[in-house]
């Protein structure tokens, strides 16, 4: 029986997919095999030492303290493109927000609801003081082509967009989603001076946090157009905010307002809506419960944002999953301890990333206790599980 607990409210859809007679959930439950999570901070919790996985029903995992759980063995799991569909669609709104000034023209209207019959001639003579481009023929370099950069990047197209896309790490899989239309971009620079608009689609590091500054604005065309609604720390707002107030900027479109931003009038804070439907709630939680129960089950690893991705069929009836720093003669070391004792290896696997380092093993006979600790006490290896 394996153990899960839950720190939020998780679809009903993902949930019933655990098997009642092999799974038990709570949301307090002590010694749980696993953790399913969604915003809960999980910084300076107290995680147990039976926790053998952390599974966010979602993208981003800055709620989930990483390092720790590498250096204990925990894979962590999110849910890439689980919510995709539900963050183009408000990019796309986002693009028309930024142009049409629609809701300056909205805030407008409300304020001359008390003029009665005046309202519709009111209308006629302010509505030119809203007046924007369209989005067609105009130039929109997407910076980051995962899942959501993708959808961006093709729904612009068919809207007759002129798309460029940055991204010098693009995926096999996003490649072949990639309308052939999208114009590649050898540099931020050179995209940037030629879009007209910009959306944002990158995780938040130490290599990408601030790093729409006042140097990458300036290779920018004037009356650019900003729409981050991946993280708001890949922008400097204060230098997000002065381009706007000198006009270099037209318009900046954010799914994380702060006070400063709020205040800027040319500034558009959506409050976190990026995620926020029915059915990326449900796509997030059944991504998330298939690929624990997948780990938990088989030891196979999908999504992980520690650990390798590292997949093996079975075909014996004896399972080691060894979890260990990547350092040289780690394998050696596991295979002549199982060797000593006797224990024949059917099939193996071995992926690294990073400086972790996953393995699954599959053996015909059982591995005596002694071996296993003797596999924990191994300098390096940082998590043994057997199936």
């Amino acid at each position: 029986m394996f153990r899960v607990q839950t720190l939020n409210k998780i679809s009903p859809l993902g949930l019933e997919l655990f098997p009642r007679d092999k799974y038990e959930m709570a949301s307090e439950l002590p010694n749980p095999d696993a953790i399913l999570v969604r915003s809960a901070n999980l910084h300076g919790a107290a995680i147990p030492d039976s926790v053998k996985a952390i599974a966010r029903a979602g993208a981003g995992v800055n709620n989930i303290p990483i390092s720790e759980c590498s250096e204990r063995g925990i894979v962590v799991f999110n849910t890439p493109g689980g919510n995709a569909n539900a963050v183009k669609e408000l990019v796309i709104a986002s693009l028309l927000l930024s142009s049409r000034n629609i809701l300056g023209g909205i805030n407008w209207g409300l304020s001359i609801s008390g003029k009665a019959d005046e309202v519709p001639e009111l209308v006629e003579k302010g509505k030119a003081r809203f007046e924007g481009p369209e989005l067609r023929g105009k130039v929109l370099g997407v910076v980051g082509l995962g899942s959501i950069g993708v959808m961006v990047a093709n729904d612009a197209i068919a809207l007759g967009m002129e798309v460029i896309g940055y991204d010098p790490y693009i995926s096999v899989d996003a490649a072949w989603s990639l309308s052939g239309s999208v114009q590649r971009a050898e540099t931020l620079e050179g995209l940037f001076s030629k879009s007209d608009y910009i959306s944002l689609h990158l995780p938040l590091g130490e290599d990408t946090r601030g790093m729409i500054d006042a140097v990458k604005i300036r290779s920018m065309k004037k009356g650019a157009r900003i729409v981050n609604l991946a993280r708001g720390g890949l922008v400097n707002e204060a230098d997000i905010i002065a381009a706007l107030d000198s006009g270099k900027l037209a318009a900046y479109i954010t799914d994380f307002p702060s006070a400063e931003l709020l205040r800027c009038t040319k500034a558009v804070c959506i409050p976190h809506l990026g995620a926020s439907t029915p059915e990326a709630e449900d796509n997030c939680a059944v991504m998330a419960v298939r690929q624990l129960m997948e780990f938990l089950e088989s030891g196979n690893i999908k999504n992980s944002v520690n650990f390798p991705r590292c997949r093996l069929e079975q075909r014996a009836p004896h399972r080691l999953l060894v979890a260990n720093r990547n350092i040289p003669n780690m394998v050696g070391q596991i295979t002549t301890l199982l060797a000593g004792a006797e224990v024949n290896i059917t099939d193996l696997i071995n992926h690294h990333r990073e400086g972790y380092a996953y393995n699954i093993i599959d053996t015909e006979q059982t591995i005596p206790a002694k071996v296993l600790e003797q596999l924990c006490k191994v300098d390096g290896i940082v998590r043994v599980r057997t199936l």
